[in-house]
């Protein structure tokens, strides 16, 4: 287990002696973060896939990236595991340091092991189910789970397959599963009690802070069943550990065909109801978008105006990148890409500014 955490002063290190242009380095969560990361959900259960994944990780530190993202679900476990290994190796080489690099990963859903023999469904009913790990009747929709001793299961999994001995961001993967499925008290009730899990593992240092990764939740209008409210997870944070509490991130989709975080008021923050971008900006939270290219759809021509909004960056995925990342309150956005020569062209973008804000505004004017 590599031991460390990523550091203000590290942090800070890295983005002054990397490449990149102004503008492409952010402070967020007590750090120093770059506006592009490397997601890694996408892709085949197999060897090819990992190496061309930690390939892409070595890239994306060359580039001045160190933000990389991942979930236990993702690929069979396989892209926590590649994730490691490839920071390993760039530690061992002397040319980067953990204190630079900022790794979140996400637990929630039942994973099976792409490398275990057992088929999937039989591995996850022996090693959860079966072991009591995840009580049958804290599981919803087949396979989400926030019972505490599955999260510190699942904690404790994450950070063997990453060799880390600090998981620098900790996310609640898509809870809006167990809100739609529990009347509110019971949701509630979970999250206090994933939340006590979680704050304990910060003081026990396996993770360094806590956040919610969501596909609809924290988009979806109030009145809708599977709304998140980032106020009220806050508000129980605080109860459950005070005011130096450590819910400080969350993840959402946000792109060019999904850009409710940025125009849609779906939450209610302090200055009363706005956009998520907006409201995490107003709690103080780390925002990390994903889907940053929809895989994939969105590097094809884009329509006129947005062409011409953002032609500083590279034509197709560059765009829709640039959109991305500019968006008025966003920290990094992470692209999936496991092919080295995509990687090159994505990470490419650190070397041009940012937009102004202004200008992603704007298409909605």
């Amino acid at each position: 287990m590599i031991a460390g955490r990523a550091t203000d002063e590290a942090t800070r290190a890295f983005a002054g002696r990397s490449p990149a242009a102004p503008g492409h380095f952010r402070p967020a969560a007590g750090v120093t973060l770059s506006s592009l990361g490397l997601g890694t959900y996408l892709g085949a259960e197999d060897g090819a896939t990992d190496r061309g994944y930690e390939e892409c990780v070595g890239i994306a530190l060359s580039s001045g990236v160190n933000v990389f993202d991942s979930a236990i679900n993702y690929r069979g476990q396989r892209s926590e595991r590649a994730i490691g290994r490839a920071l390993a190796a760039a530690f061992a080489s002397g040319e980067f340091r953990r204190g630079e690099v900022f790794v979140s990963t996400k637990g929630g859903y039942l994973p099976h092991d792409a490398e275990d023999p057992r088929a999937p469904r039989a591995y996850i009913v022996e090693t959860f189910l079966d072991s009591g790990v995840a009580p049958r009747a804290d599981v919803v929709r087949g396979g989400h789970c926030l019972a505490p001793a599955y999260l510190r299961d699942q904690i404790a999994r994450s950070r063997r397959n990453l060799g880390l001995e600090t998981i620098d961001l900790y996310y609640l993967h898509n809870i809006e599963t167990q809100r739609a499925a529990l009347d509110a008290e019971s949701f509630t009730k979970r999250l206090r009690a994933a939340i006590e899990v979680l704050e304990d593992e910060v003081s026990r240092g396996a993770i360094a802070r806590w956040g919610l990764a969501t596909w609809d939740g924290l988009r979806a209008p109030l009145e809708h069943p599977e709304h998140l409210s980032m106020a009220e997870v806050a508000r129980l944070a605080a109860e459950v550990a005070g005011s130096r509490h450590h819910f400080e991130g969350v993840q959402l989709p946000v792109n060019l065909a999904m850009p409710e975080a940025i125009a849609y008021p779906s939450q209610v923050a302090p200055s009363g109801r706005v956009a998520a971008l907006e409201a995490a900006r107003e709690l103080g939270l780390g925002a990390f978008g994903s889907a940053s290219i929809l895989q994939g759809r969105l590097a094809a021509p884009l329509p006129e105006e947005i062409e011409a909004a953002f032609a500083d960056a590279p034509a197709g995925a560059g765009r829709a990148l640039q959109f991305a990342r500019s968006a008025p309150g966003m920290t990094a956005s992470l692209v999936g890409v496991s092919t080295p020569g995509h990687a090159r062209e994505d990470f490419a973008l650190a070397r041009v500014a940012p937009a102004d804000p202004a200008t992603v505004l704007g298409l909605f004017s």
